[in-house]
């Protein structure tokens, strides 16, 4: 009977054995997938930490290009503002020298009568050139044109599209505005 316990408890270690191996099978199993998967997160884990440093980089980027942006506005709003004095000092010269062109331009012209000679010819279109209205026109058309290199040059610049097809697009825009304005 010894014998007999003794097969018995060997066979049930046997049996405990299969079943653990079985058990420690299907674990290692589990196991293998677990580390598959990972391996698998930690790799895309990575990609995801690549992905975000690109994009901080080019969000960085964008923002070098909006300061740049900024301060180009800042330096164009600064020559704009010098622009205007500029002209308004001109204007302001312009309109002084005409006003003491013209009485002297009669006065000499009083004297040539006087000493039989004819009036000296009207500059009709120097005195064109001289009156405010075309300083001012001249100043709009300026300003406007201006304007428009600008805003293209920005929208080139944020829309990454050529400034040549802007331009083509916005003189198009001009020439029906140009055209609703004169009906």
């Amino acid at each position: 009977m010894a014998d007999e316990q003794e097969i018995m408890c060997k066979l049930e270690n046997i049996l405990e054995i299969r079943n653990k191996t079985i058990q420690m099978q299907k674990i290692k199993s589990r196991l293998k997938i677990e580390f598959e998967a990972l391996e698998s997160e930690e790799k895309h884990l990575k990609e995801y930490k690549q992905e975000m440093d690109l994009l901080l980089q080019e969000k960085m980027a964008h923002v070098e290009e909006l300061r740049l942006i900024h301060a180009d506005i800042n330096v164009m709003e600064s020559t704009i503002k010098q622009s205007e004095n500029d002209l308004n000092k001109l204007l302001e010269t312009t309109r002084r020298l005409h006003d003491e062109y013209k009485p002297l331009k009669e006065h000499v012209d009083a004297l040539r009568m006087t000493l039989g000679l004819h009036r000296l010819p009207n500059l009709n279109e120097e005195e064109e050139k001289l009156s405010l209205d075309f300083v001012i026109q001249s100043f709009f058309e300026f300003i406007h044109n201006f304007f428009l290199e600008l805003i293209v040059h920005f929208m080139s610049v944020l829309h990454h599209i050529a400034p040549t097809e802007l331009l083509c697009l916005q003189s198009s825009k001009v020439k029906t505005f140009q055209k609703k304005k004169k009906n």
